[in-house]
């Protein structure tokens, strides 16, 4: 299994390209199971997730492949199997994904419950709820999720939470259904108005993407399309932190930086300067590092996927600052890998208070889901002496390349079989 190396003590500088966003990817390559015709996608990170999702759309008996180029072409004409199996689906919760096409084309579906990082529980009940008040009949049977139905149609779903896949989910499903569906409490993501482009190419009728209600009427029949994925704003928060953490100056090119408005604002209060540009935005790190709270929420707000790399900045904190994790329950793990590096941090339910100013020095830490696994990059890179990261096959599933874009950045980073 293979582990990262890092040895600390390098400000980082220079311009890094922004992969295509996975969890934009994902949701677009289910979409491709709601057409008979080739959907085309452009941008594609190549990442394990999106090569599990691939193995997945193959596995049901869609033509799909997937380059390392970035493009991807998919056509299920005709599948053969309508199921997720649990072989499948247990490492990554996008799985849950192929739930809705299915239900909306073909009538039926049997999709394992899903995997992916422990960060919570993240139960499915809401995309069960709104399929069932389009018409299907859904239940668990020993660990899989079957549903049927002889025609959705149009409904009224508001979702008590929100929820993220929910919304994609219960958004491509409407796209074949019989009427109007209003998905109230929508998630406003960049990620669902991504996928509602897509699906908008395909000629599906939708409207509010991006507001938390969205509308959604039915059409008899979905075409193909050549759809371009968006950047990924959580690779893209990532690298800002990396130059506010080694005290750097890069430049994060090929983004979206209206996407990262909170985490852009949060970096600046912390002391960093950044220059904003229309694609691209430039992060000096600056002496002290200032302490700041901050809140996670859903979209446009704080996003918890930055949450734990946050964390890490905050380690080099002038004062005090106190973490909220308001979307997942068990969000703190990386907290105690960054206690055995030297950090002063304590956990309290959905808080975390961390006492800046300690220096941290490197040592072997465990990766406990895709986002802890960039924190400990990041707290890796300011720690003296070497610091080891193992289970890092978590990154793979998130980040392209990420020791080598890091490494020509300046860092001493390597990945070792």
């Amino acid at each position: 299994m293979d582990k990262i190396r890092i040895v600390g003590g390098n400000a980082l500088a220079g311009r890094v390209e922004i992969s295509g966003a996975k969890n934009a990817a994902l949701p677009a390559m289910a979409a491709s199971l709601l057409t008979a015709d080739t959907i085309h996608l452009e941008n594609i990170p190549y990442v394990r997730d999106i090569l599990t999702t691939r193995n997945l759309l193959r596995e049901m008996g869609s033509e799909a492949e997937v380059r390392k180029d970035g493009t991807a072409t998919l056509r299920a004409a005709e599948l053969h199997s309508f199921e997720a199996p649990y072989e499948l689906v247990k490492t990554m919760r996008a799985s849950i994904l192929v739930l809705g096409p299915l239900v909306g084309r073909f009538k039926k579906a049997r999709v394992s419950l899903p995997g992916g990082c422990a960060i919570g529980a993240r139960p499915v009940n809401l995309h069960l709820m709104g399929l069932e008040r389009m018409g299907a009949k859904c239940e668990v049977v020993h660990g899989y999720i079957e549903a049927s139905t002889e025609g959705l149609h149009g409904a009224y779903i508001l979702m008590e939470t929100v929820t993220v896949t929910g919304t994609e989910n219960l958004m491509m499903a409407a796209t074949l259904a019989e009427g109007e569906t209003i998905l109230d409490n929508a998630a406003c993501e960049p990620e669902v108005s991504d996928l509602a482009d897509l699906l908008r190419g395909m000629g599906a009728q939708i409207e509010g993407d991006g507001t938390r209600t969205i509308r959604i009427s039915g059409v008899r029949k979905l075409r193909g399309c050549r759809h371009r994925i968006i950047p990924d704003r959580i690779e893209a928060g990532t690298f800002a932190i990396a130059a506010a953490i080694t005290r750097g100056d890069i430049e994060i090119a090929n983004c979206r930086p209206h996407q990262l408005t909170a985490v852009l604002t949060q970096l600046s209060q912390t002391g960093a300067e950044v220059d904003i540009g229309p694609a691209s935005f430039r992060v000096k790190g600056r002496d002290p590092v200032l302490s700041r709270n901050v809140t996670t929420y859903p979209y446009p707000a704080f996003p918890t996927d930055m949450q734990a790399q946050y964390m890490a900045l905050m380690t080099q904190g002038d004062g005090i600052a106190v973490i909220t994790e308001t979307i997942f329950e068990n969000r703190f793990m990386h907290a105690l890998e960054m206690i055995r590096m030297g950090a002063d941090i304590a956990v309290e339910g959905r808080q975390a208070v961390v006492k800046g100013g300690r220096s941290l020095t490197g040592a072997r830490v465990l990766a406990s889901d895709l986002r802890a696994s960039a924190s400990l990059i990041l707290a890796g890179l300011v720690a003296s002496g070497e610091t080891w990261i193992d289970r890092v096959y978590h990154l793979d599933r998130g980040y392209f390349h990420i020791e080598e874009k890091l490494a020509a950045l300046g860092a001493n980073i390597e990945r070792v079989p």
